[in-house]
């Protein structure tokens, strides 16, 4: 049995493609400033965390689960929302400071 040259691994696939040759890799995109940090979304997670909320809270988030389901049409799990409302008030706060909407919250408590 013999095996396969190089030649024959690294052959031109696209018509017109000459051997020994690299296709043009595309430019770069420019990066943005600050990349702004997004949720995980729907992806398996490593890492668990309890938090205790009242039923009061509980009602409040599956009504907004609800709420985006009927008349947004995403269907969503409360987990979800949940990482989407973090990442919102993380990224207010990054941005913000002092006068984010979480500092003012926790300052009242």
């Amino acid at each position: 049995m013999s095996l396969p040259s190089a030649d024959e691994l690294f052959r031109p696939t696209a018509p017109g493609e000459a051997v020994g040759t690299a296709p043009e890799a595309p430019a770069p995109a420019p990066e943005p400033e600050e990349p702004a940090k997004k949720p995980s979304g729907r992806v398996r997670h490593d890492e668990k965390m309890t938090v205790y909320i009242t039923s009061d809270e509980l009602m409040d988030l599956e009504h907004a689960r609800l709420m985006l389901r009927r008349s947004h049409g995403l269907a969503v799990d409360r987990g979800r929302v949940v990482r989407e409302a973090i990442a919102i008030a993380l990224a207010d706060f990054e941005q913000n400071g002092d006068d984010s909407v979480i500092v003012q919250r926790l300052r009242e408590k």
